[in-house]
């Protein structure tokens, strides 16, 4: 008896992708629905959007990744999802793979995709990404987002998991400004969720974690390979670093000055 044809869900948070959001959408237009929750862009893309005959698309305020991510999910009617970001591009060997799985019998219930990695349009081989995977296909029934990241979320799964040969091509690098302000907004999330996890600011760590990132991923995970594209990489990903620990002092700071009582005259404000 052979298994029923599955239907798949592929979902997407977006702002301001004109220009990557395009080959996403029809790299995915295999899909039985496709599903994107925009924060308010003012590029273009939600109304590139709301004109595309196969595309939902509804408008949400960002609070953070795994929140945004939660809430597209919660919006898909099938069980199989395909989570891909605005800027990736789903192969067509990838595609094929996709849809010999979820018509499986035999499936899990989540597969890891590894990513290659595009400087604007050309391959970054190194630089610490080359190993770089994540969830990206899974059964709605069968998986969660975890509350307690806000960025680079992770999904809670209950069964097994798989992963498959074909790499998902991911344009993470536009623009040297726009990838430093990805590298800077990331920074002051992961801030947040360090802040709401009880961890302190410390100096030290403001000053010899960003030293060490870079040069782990320019030295030991080879980014000297990628040449100059490679520090590129590497200074922002350790200027991401720093930006989480300025950040936390800088909570820390707004916290302890407001819940510490003021005095005036004699008296004691709370």
């Amino acid at each position: 008896m052979s298994t029923p044809k599955q239907k798949l869900s592929a979902l997407i948070i977006t702002y301001n992708e004109m220009g990557y959001i395009e080959k996403c959408i029809d790299s995915i237009s295999f899909a039985d629905e496709i599903i994107v929750v925009d924060s308010f862009s003012t590029d273009g893309t939600y109304n590139y959007l709301a004109n595309h005959p196969k595309v939902e698309v509804v408008q949400r305020p960002f609070v953070n990744f795994t929140d945004q991510k939660s809430h597209a999910l919660k919006l898909a009617t099938n069980d199989w999802i395909l989570f891909v970001d605005a800027d990736e591009v789903v192969t067509p060997d990838l595609q094929k793979e996709i849809l010999n799985t979820i018509n499986s019998k035999n499936s899990c219930e989540a597969y890891w995709f590894y990513r290659k990695f595009m400087y604007q349009n050309r391959p970054l081989h190194f630089s610490g990404w080359q190993t770089d995977k994540n969830h990206r296909l899974f059964r709605k029934s069968k998986a969660h987002f975890t509350s307690e990241k806000l960025v680079h979320e992770t999904l809670q799964v209950n069964g097994k998991s798989g992963k498959f040969s074909a790499k998902l091509t991911h344009y993470c690098y536009k623009n040297y400004a726009d990838y430093k302000a990805k590298m800077l907004h990331y920074g002051i999330l992961k801030a947040q969720e360090a802040k709401r996890n009880g961890k302190r600011f410390n100096y030290l760590k403001m000053i010899g974690k960003p030293i060490w990132k870079f040069l782990y991923n320019y030295i030991i995970r080879l980014g000297f390979l990628d040449s100059g594209r490679g520090i590129n990489i590497c200074y922002l990903n350790a200027l991401s670093v720093y930006k989480r620990y300025h950040e936390l002092k800088r909570l820390e700071i707004l916290h302890n000055s407001a819940s510490y009582p003021k005095i005036v005259g004699k008296h004691k404000l709370a």
